[in-house]
């Protein structure tokens, strides 16, 4: 009986080292995932540390840590290979400006001279080619600035529905060429965030010029008490994949044969670097553009 005892005394002590075994290694995992997701979320230079002196669990944390480096290594290449296209993508926008304004001047000059039928045709076409390099080219430029940083990001207090108010009038002569009134809704109350005022207007504002290219005629545009902007109109040229695709850069429609891709992408970014969302949806033939900023400061967010 002693040594039944012994022995059963023996396995006792081997089940509760290994249970204890198991609860450490199971903590160490723990603390390896955590801290796996806090480093892929920050860009610092720690490490991965455990507390655990097993020899497997401080192999694995030694290579997550050898990926980590790499991965780091990675992400600062693209982002300095990122920050340089948008550098190159600006000067080069830049450079085009000089030689667009000269086009533009000579086109004007060549119009006052006599010309045959064929030759004016011609040339409409060449002054409608050149205003959509030219658009093309002031939208890149902004794109680069828009996108390069933050720094240009000024918060203040600022009234949405005046803010909204003023686009819509900004955009009055495009929307009425377009056959397009639109209906708008807005609160009583004034709803107040702390924005950039002139980001938020061209947010708008590229959204309603959007409106102007897509809508077959009709454009609905709501200011809830919560904040949120909604713009809606019908659009039977779209479908749900081109919708999925608007806030892509460059990405054109086909009928849209005058855009450039970029605006609905600038107010994306606009909105993103407010703390703000952007969204599109597409359901029974029409567009649904949401809008929706945070009520805290996105400066301290």
């Amino acid at each position: 009986m002693l040594w039944l005892c012994v022995l059963c005394a023996i396995l006792a002590f081997a089940v509760t080292v290994l249970i204890l075994k198991v609860v450490l290694l199971h903590r160490t995992a723990d603390e390896i995932r955590a801290e796996l997701a806090a480093r892929l979320d920050t860009d610092t230079n720690t490490l991965i540390t455990v507390s655990c002196g097993d020899r497997h669990m401080r192999r694995l944390a030694a290579d997550l840590n050898a990926q980590l480096r790499l991965l780091r290594k990675e992400r600062r290449r693209l982002q300095s290979g990122d920050l340089e296209l948008k550098e190159a993508v600006t000067n080069i926008s830049h450079d085009l400006r000089t030689p667009l304004t000269a086009i533009c001047g000579y086109l004007e000059l060549l119009k006052q001279e006599e010309k045959s039928e064929g030759a004016s045709r011609y040339l409409t076409v060449i002054e409608n080619r050149t205003e959509a390099m030219k658009q093309l080219t002031e939208e890149l430029f902004r794109y680069s600035f828009i996108t390069s940083s933050t720094n240009g990001i000024k918060y203040e207090d600022v009234i949405m529905n005046s803010v909204l108010e003023e686009s819509v009038s900004a955009y009055y002569a495009a929307l009425k060429n377009s056959g397009i009134t639109p209906v708008i809704t807005m609160p009583e109350c004034k709803i107040q965030r702390r924005l950039d005022r002139r980001a938020l207007a061209r947010i708008f504002g590229n959204i309603i010029s959007n409106a102007v290219k897509y809508s077959d005629g009709d454009l609905e545009i709501t200011l809830s008490e919560d904040g949120a902007i909604d713009f809606t109109n019908s659009a039977s040229q779209l479908d749900e994949i081109q919708v999925g695709k608007l806030f892509d850069r460059f990405y054109t429609v086909e009928d849209a044969k005058k855009s450039t891709g970029l605006g609905l992408s600038i107010a994306k970014t606009l909105a993103e670097q407010m703390n703000g969302t952007i969204s599109a949806r597409y359901y029974r033939g029409k567009l649904n553009i949401h809008v929706a900023f945070a009520k805290e400061d996105p400066a301290q967010a």
